[in-house]
């Protein structure tokens, strides 16, 4: 049994009329450790308010909620969390805007020089990648299964694979040793939905 856990990720665009309901099935569906929401050039306001309708959903069910590169909306809007990218806010200001008591993670790519100095620094995860093709963003590495095995040998801090996974593709993932399967449009985007995507996932992970 894996320790591997599933890291859902809001989709790029989101109906706020339909999208809770949808958040809350898949959440209902299976093991979830916690949801990122990540909305790219829209305005503040707008992700506000998808904070307020999505992050009672989410907490709701003892599921983390964590915002994408806003650790000021994140703080101000009861969010457990914030994601860092190596673009935006530094980690050090991250923290000290969120709190000690707030998850904090950071983008590495492939590297591991990142990992290593965000891991130092004191961040609650890295994330690697990307591990496949995605459409849901531009990834600016591949990463190649072997850095999650030599970052759990490395460190005790936990790691995150992003990029293109889906069910089909995420043991390799899993047996190298990521602590989370961040996932987009492997559950959104699953055939016969994100409810039975969660399922689906959790059968992989547990079986590797």
């Amino acid at each position: 049994m894996s320790d591997c856990r599933l890291y859902l990720i809001t989709p790029p665009k989101i109906d706020l009329a339909t999208f809770p309901a949808l958040l809350a099935s898949a959440l209902d569906a299976g093991d979830v450790a916690c949801v990122q929401l990540r909305l790219k050039d829209v305005g503040d306001d707008v992700i506000r308010r998808a904070i307020d309708a999505l992050r009672p959903v989410v907490q709701s069910r003892e599921v983390a909620f964590i915002l994408n590169d806003r650790p000021d909306l994140a703080a101000a809007g009861g969010c457990d969390g914030v994601h860092v990218g190596q673009e935006d806010t530094p980690y050090a200001q991250a923290r000290k805007i969120m709190g000690r008591d707030a998850i904090v993670g950071v983008t590495c790519h492939d590297s591991r020089h990142l990992a290593m100095v965000a891991g130092e620094d004191g961040a609650d995860y890295v994330a690697f990648g990307a591990f496949f093709d995605t459409a849901t963003k531009d990834p600016k590495a591949r990463a190649e299964p072997e850095i999650l095995s030599w970052w759990q040998e490395m460190m005790e801090v936990p790691c995150v694979a992003i990029g293109g996974i889906t069910v089909d593709n995420c043991a390799v993932l899993v047996d190298a040793g990521a602590d989370f399967l961040a996932v987009s449009g492997g559950v959104w985007g699953y055939k016969d939905g994100p409810a039975a995507a969660v399922k689906a996932f959790n059968k992989v992970i547990a079986g590797a």
